[in-house]
Order: C-alpha cells, then sequence, then structure tokens
C-alpha cells in the first residue's frame, strides 16, 4: 500500500507521496514513487505512483525509454502536444502492462493493478492534474475537486477536505499534507516515511523545491505532535455531552 496526494493551487501544483512498499509484515522497503521529466522551458511532467510495484516500474520504465529515443520509440511524453495527451498516453501504457501481466480474468487484472496522478504543465497551456485509473481512463482536477489521493486515501482526506484552499501558498499545503500523512502513518501500518515532495510553480516550466522527508526531520515531528496536542485541545473544548435524566435512555 502506499499514500500519494497531487494538489492543484492557484500557485500552481504540489506533490506528495511516501516511500513505503511492502510484500508482507516481514519484506518492507523503500521505493521512490515520485518521477519527473522536464524539457527546460517547454515542458514540466510529474507522475506519482500506487499498486502493484512491478506494474508501476513497467509503465515508468516505458515511460522513461520513449523519452529517450523518441525517433524511434513513439509516442513520447515528452512530444505530447497537450497534457490531456500526456495522460491518455499514460492510461493507455498503465492499461498496456496491466493486460501483459495479468492472465486471465478479473481477479489477475486486480492483482497486477495501479493507479497514478499525472501533472504538470505545457507551454503556452494552464498546469493541470489527472487521476489515471488502472483501465487507462482517467478524470482532472477542477475547483470542486482540487486534489487527487492514491494509495491508503482514506486516513487523510478529512483534513484536506476541511482546509484545503486554492489560494494557500505552497508552505502552507506542505504543513497540510504533512497533517494528512501523519494522519495516514498512525492509521496504517503500510504507509511510512521517508516522504517525498515537489511543488511546481504555475508558468514556471520547471521543477520547484524538492525534498525527502526522513523520520527524523524536527518540522515534520513538529507538525505531527503539535497536531496531536490541537485535536486533544479542541476535543476538550467541545461542549459536553449530557443525558437527559430518562431512565434507559
Amino acid at each position: 500500500m502506499t499514500y500519494c496526494v497531487g494538489m492543484r493551487l492557484d500557485a500552481g501544483l504540489i506533490f506528495m507521496s511516501d516511500t513505503r512498499t511492502n510484500a508482507g509484515v516481514d519484506n518492507i522497503s523503500t521505493v521512490k514513487k515520485m518521477h519527473s521529466w522536464e524539457v527546460p522551458g517547454e515542458r514540466t511532467i510529474l507522475i506519482m505512483t500506487a499498486g502493484n510495484l512491478a506494474t508501476t516500474q513497467s509503465v515508468i520504465s516505458l515511460l522513461d525509454e520513449r523519452t529517450k529515443a523518441p525517433e524511434d520509440r513513439k509516442p513520447s511524453i515528452l512530444e505530447a502536444p497537450s497534457m490531456f495527451q500526456i495522460a491518455r498516453e499514460v492510461g493507455r501504457t498503465l492499461r498496456e502492462v496491466i493486460a501483459v501481466n495479468a492472465t486471465t480474468g478479473q481477479e489477475a487484472d486486480g492483482a497486477f493493478g495501479a493507479t497514478m496522478i499525472v501533472g504538470g504543465q505545457i507551454a503556452g497551456s494552464e498546469p493541470r492534474l489527472f487521476l489515471i485509473y488502472p483501465e487507462g481512463n482517467f478524470i482532472e482536477a477542477s475547483e470542486d475537486s482540487p486534489f487527487f489521493q492514491i494509495g491508503e486515501a482514506k486516513y487523510g482526506k478529512p483534513i484536506l477536505v476541511r482546509a484545503q484552499h486554492s489560494d494557500m501558498s505552497f508552505e502552507e499545503a506542505i504543513k497540510l499534507l504533512m497533517v494528512s500523512f501523519d494522519s495516514t502513518i498512525k492509521s496504517n501500518l503500510s504507509v511510512g516515511l521517508p516522504l517525498d515532495y515537489v511543488t511546481y510553480a504555475a508558468d514556471s516550466l520547471c521543477v520547484g523545491h524538492a525534498a525527502r522527508v526522513e523520520a527524523d526531520d524536527p518540522y515534520f515531528l513538529a507538525v505531527s505532535n503539535g497536531w496531536g496536542e490541537a485535536l486533544k485541545l479542541a476535543f476538550d473544548q467541545l461542549p459536553e455531552f449530557k443525558f437527559d435524566g430518562s431512565k434507559g435512555r
């Protein structure tokens, strides 16, 4: 399992992913789930992956291979005319890899399933963000749905729904995402540090801030401890529940 979030802001796009992968409680390792490609001044593309590791690595390897020899290995995401076409190509590649790996039936398809978040910008167009499903189809982020989650999404979603707003800064967004990831990590052992994050400023056409947050990161620890204390304080300040005095009620 994993947890990744891609978010659309007025300032641009922001991505965060964990790095834990496991095949049982005694086989846990760290794997990078965030990938990027750039043509300076022309386009920037970022992809985060969740699901079967063999599937996601195959998809990323195929996409990357096609960028290195575009004249021989088309289609290339570095030549696609729009982010929409890039999302289509990622979806097509994902569907093909799953079909090759799966033997027969729905159960086999599910075993090799994966989802991806694709975002970025091509010069002359707006930054765009997409969620790619295992079947190869996809949806795009909008004002009503400004962020996507893949992997173990349920524990970290409530804070995003309540606190995310489009005009927040990248710094505010990273703080919010760290709270979301902290809630998920505390609730599910299959998600864990280190975390990777990348910011993309609109119209910059290059990756912005990119870093790895280790388990001993002082800011993450401060956010984790501070959020826990804030929740306890907020709970204590809620009105007390009282029975109405009727027996049995």
